[in-house]
């Protein structure tokens, strides 16, 4: 745990410690696009923020190869080079989108390339477990085009739903948390060798995730672009195709007992097929529906408009920060809730907490005008959004200044009030009058 943590960390670091000169790199190179229709920001903000994910990305992998336990899975498999050989192609595409901007159909040919890459060293999802039948062999066929279509789902699923400040780096981060625990659960829980990868990755990606976000909540001072959030997409799905089609079942039959329950066991990780797994439900989600969506209205699918979840959630009456907030709850309830029923899927306790949760959480997305507040005694640890005192301070400041508006109050120390502009002396007119007036000189 501690090499992970150590790996986390580093990419923390250096995706924290990047992202402030790319910043200023991305004003100089003016990576800067006007402001759009469907954008919620209202200042040009420059973009090219996956320049300092890609290297968190890369610092990570090279100290995770110099350490003593999680090395051997540099020498052992050929996953963390597919990764970084592919994400290396997005980065570059995502680069060339932020600065000149790529066709649509470019880029989707260039992710089915980096897929293909990564498929060709190996790493690819070679065997489905099936409830009731066990696991099942892919034949080279099926396995390419299974990687390949997952990979560019999870992709454009992550790209789509980066439309607000820290949205997609928080909901891929709490993704990448759900991976880690999974992952590590069956690598030091199981024995099972093949789960390292995954949980190698999972522990970089939170560690990109995280160093970016200082620099990414509202309100933002760097985008991530598409090279960031294609960038991220591609290692989340990275993570799930190691974890679902590089472990074999039969690895974990001896600890479950039978195969039928190793099956049971891998069912709630094994979702690619429907969608780029539960983990990612909600980006995925909001994929689905922007395509039915401009595909019913006759528009392209990759036409860019308002009609995402987090669009909605702002017309609604959400503010910015309470829409990413109610986005990650909802993330992290079905990535936790996949995570908790693989541990024991035949406890009922875990269904009455998600159903308990769901309920509060359609509650919260209920009442889109809500202003919690803490009370006194909490006020000197909260954020100042939430005090009282501070908010009935801001209310008799704005009542006064209205008063001080109003055309009825009389004017203070000689001055005319505000609101009636119609009592300021014309000052032009006296001007004209006096020069039109005699002038009268001295004999």
């Amino acid at each position: 745990m501690r090499e992970y943590l150590l790996t986390l960390f580093v990419a923390a670091a250096v995706t924290y410690l990047l992202t402030g000169p790319v910043r200023k790199f991305a004003i100089a190179a003016g990576a800067m696009p006007p402001i759009r229709a469907r954008d919620v920001h209202r200042e040009p903000t420059p973009r090219l923020g996956g320049i300092a994910m890609f290297g968190g990305l890369c610092a990570g992998l090279l100290v995770a190869a110099h350490l003593s336990n999680i090395g051997d899975v540099f020498s052992l498999s050929n996953e963390p080079r597919a990764l970084l050989s592919g994400a290396g192609l997005i980065w570059l595409l995502g680069v060339l989108d932020d600065k000149w901007g790529v066709d649509a159909l470019i880029k989707l040919g260039v992710q089915m390339i980096a897929a293909g890459v990564m498929v060709l060293q190996g790493l690819t999802i070679l065997w489905l477990p099936v409830p009731g039948v066990g696991p099942v062999a892919l034949t080279p066929v099926q396995s390419t085009l299974l990687t390949v279509a997952l990979v560019v789902i999870t992709i454009n699923a992550v790209n789509f739903v980066d439309g607000l400040d820290g949205l997609a780096a928080g909901m891929v981060c709490i993704a990448s948390v759900a991976f880690f625990m999974y992952a590590y659960r069956m690598w030091y829980g199981y024995g099972v060798e093949a789960a390292a990868p995954a949980t190698l990755f999972s522990a970089i990606l939170i560690g990109m995730c995280l160093g970016f976000l200082p620099h990414n909540i509202h309100p933002a001072r760097i985008f991530m672009g598409d090279s960031g959030s294609m960038l991220i997409g591609l290692v989340l799905s990275s993570c799930a195709i190691s974890i679902t089609g590089q472990v074999d079942p039969d690895a974990i039959t001896s600890f479950t007992g039978s195969t039928r329950q190793t099956v049971h066991f891998m069912v709630p990780v094994y979702m690619p097929l429907l969608l780029p797994l539960t983990m990612i439900a909600i980006p995925a989600a909001d994929l689905v529906l922007a395509v039915v969506r401009r595909t019913w209205k006759g528009q392209s699918p990759f036409a860019a408009d308002r009609g995402h979840l987090h669009h909605r959630l702002l017309e609604i009456g959400h503010s910015h920060s309470r829409a990413v907030l109610i986005m990650y709850f909802w993330c992290a309830l079905f990535a936790f809730a996949a995570v908790a029923f693989s541990v024991n899927s035949s406890s009922l306790w875990i269904v009455l907490v998600i159903v308990s949760l769901s309920a509060v959480g359609l509650v919260v997305l209920l009442l889109p005008r809500f202003k919690p507040a803490a009370p006194d005694w909490a006020e000197s640890v909260v954020p100042p959004r939430y005090r009282r005192r501070r908010r009935r301070l801001a209310a008799g400041a704005a009542a006064a200044e209205r008063e001080m508006r109003s055309p009825d109050h009389p004017a203070l120390h000689g001055s005319t009030a505000i609101g009636d502009r119609s009592r300021l002396p014309d000052r032009r007119s006296e001007r004209r009058s006096d020069s039109r007036s005699p002038v009268k000189t001295r004999n």
